[in-house]
């Protein structure tokens, strides 16, 4: 067998030179002393509880953190299934939010829906009505849908909101905002004869339901107890709107709707026809119609002969009058969150012959929910001239300033006048001037009788006859030399008054 040659008997645990047999004895190491270790468990025994007591009283400050904390350390024992609640879980009860009568002191929350399109003009009105708002601001979410502009309605929208938000009043900045951006294709302009047109009506209609359906969609929460509709371009409106309407705690809630005129036209004028009551001669007219046809409001094609709410209005009337409605329209709605949940909607199509709005006022009355109009609640409209009225103001402005210009000349001309004659240089001058134009012109009428009565001698030697025509013809020219004299004296003192 080979051994290790550099030892005696070939295995390295021995020690070198042979001294004796191998010692297996272990090294020893000394522990620390007693008192050092008992000082090192009396620290950590004081830590654990100092981290303990900690602990207790963060979960008695913040009752919230004990559904998520206690089951985790119980690992599951101290929580059924049914009350295990994950972070990414949220649970909501809409029982709380049916939304109630005062909710600006409930905490009922409101979304707050605004269609744009081409409004870059509309929106410094709009956001001054927002800042007067009285209902809680922070109870107030926004939602905006801007679709088919061609204006600069995204970029004036996003600055006004910031300044908005980054008010230093902090009774000022809303909740949460949403605006979505989405185009449906709209091509009918913007402008009053086409917006108002027969023609665009129904497809109009049905495109503004396709839009208000995706912005409600996108941005109604589980916590909103309201959802108001409000128009970009209305004049005014009480600050307390929000409040007016949700006092009378009904489902769906529309105020009346005006517009003011130029005085000319009458001052002011109904403007929002489409919150009205059902009437025997629409529901017949409705039976002759296609099922896609679709019924509006204020047209001649279409004689409803229906209760307007418009017509309705006294403007000394008791403004929380109800009168209970079929379709409604959509410059100012107030309607309860559970109505949209139920599933009452803005038919884009031909509900019952009618759309958008007023079909989703018939529908949410097929669908059992309360909808009323305040006749004598009043707020205005933007007036928006139409291409005739702005034809009659451009011929009315033209009246306006041959008028001015007449009277300013009148005006000069009689003070001129008033001038001259009071200054009695200037009458001694046009009293001069009359009498050296009159002594010239009986100067230049002697010299021509003069030479007529030569011509008429040397023409009387040739002829008779030639000399009694002679005498005619100067008779006339002295009478013609009479009036021309005295035509040229009286422009003789016109321009002497005017100078």
């Amino acid at each position: 067998m080979n051994r290790h040659a550099a030892l005696a008997n070939g295995y390295t645990a021995y020690p070198r030179g042979g001294q004796g047999t191998f010692s297996i004895s272990p090294h020893k190491f000394q522990p620390r002393s007693q008192p050092a270790l008992r000082r090192r468990k009396q620290l950590i025994q004081r830590i654990c509880l100092i981290g303990g007591i900690a602990f207790f009283l963060l979960i008695l400050i913040f009752p919230s953190w004990r559904a998520s904390i206690l089951p985790a350390l119980s690992l599951g024992l101290l929580s059924s299934p049914d009350h295990l609640q994950i972070q990414t879980v949220r649970y909501y009860d809409l029982a709380q939010v049916k939304g109630s009568a005062t909710g600006w002191e409930n905490g009922d929350r409101v979304l707050m829906c605004t269609p744009l399109r081409d409004a870059a003009s509309h929106l410094p009105m709009f956001f001054s009505h927002l800042r007067n708002l009285t209902y809680p601001h922070h109870l107030i979410d926004l939602a905006f849908l801007v679709s088919d502009s061609k204006d600069q309605t995204n970029e004036m929208l996003e600055h006004m909101l910031e300044e908005l938000q980054r008010d230093p009043d902090r009774d000022m900045p809303f909740g949460e905002i949403s605006v979505i951006r989405k185009d449906f294709g709209q091509q009918v302009n913007q402008d009053v004869e086409s917006r108002h047109g027969f023609a665009a009506q129904a497809g109009r209609r049905k495109l503004m339901a396709q839009a208000r359906n995706w912005l409600l969609s996108a941005t109604l929460r589980p916590t909103h107890s309201w959802v108001y509709w409000r128009d970009a371009d209305v004049l005014t409106a009480p600050s307390t709107i929000l409040e007016d309407l949700m006092r009378h705690d009904k489902d769906v809630i529309v105020p009346n709707v005006w517009r003011p005129l130029p005085d000319w036209l009458g001052g002011e004028q109904p403007y929002d026809l489409n919150s009205w009551q059902e009437s025997e001669t629409a529901l017949a007219l409705a039976e002759t119609l296609d099922e896609d046809a679709v019924i509006v409001e204020g047209y001649a094609e279409y004689a409803t002969w229906r209760p307007h709410l418009a017509y309705l209005r006294d403007p000394y009337g008791d403004p929380d009058m109800e009168m209970e409605l079929d379709g409604v329209g959509g410059v100012s709605i107030l309607a309860k969150a559970k109505v949209f949940r139920a599933g009452v909607h803005f038919p884009a199509f031909s509900f019952e012959r009618h759309a958008e709005t007023e079909g989703f006022g018939k529908m949410a009355r097929r669908m059992g929910f309360s909808v009323v109009g305040l006749p004598h609640y009043t707020i205005w409209h933007l007036y928006e001239p139409s291409v005739d009225d702005l034809k009659h103001m451009e011929e009315m402005e033209k009246e306006r300033r041959a008028r001015e210009e007449e009277e300013k000349a009148q005006a000069e001309r009689a003070q001129r006048t008033e001038t001259y004659f009071r200054d009695p240089k200037v009458e001694s001058e046009i009293d001069n001037a009359f009498v050296r134009d009159s002594v010239e012109e009986e100067e230049e009428k002697a010299k021509d009788s003069t030479l007529e009565k030569d011509e008429f001698k040397a023409a009387e030697k040739d002829s008779p006859a030639t000399g009694k025509y002679m005498l005619e013809k100067g008779h006339d020219e002295d009478k013609s030399a009479a009036q021309k004299q005295g035509a040229k004296g009286n422009v003789r003192i016109d321009e002497e008054t005017e100078n």
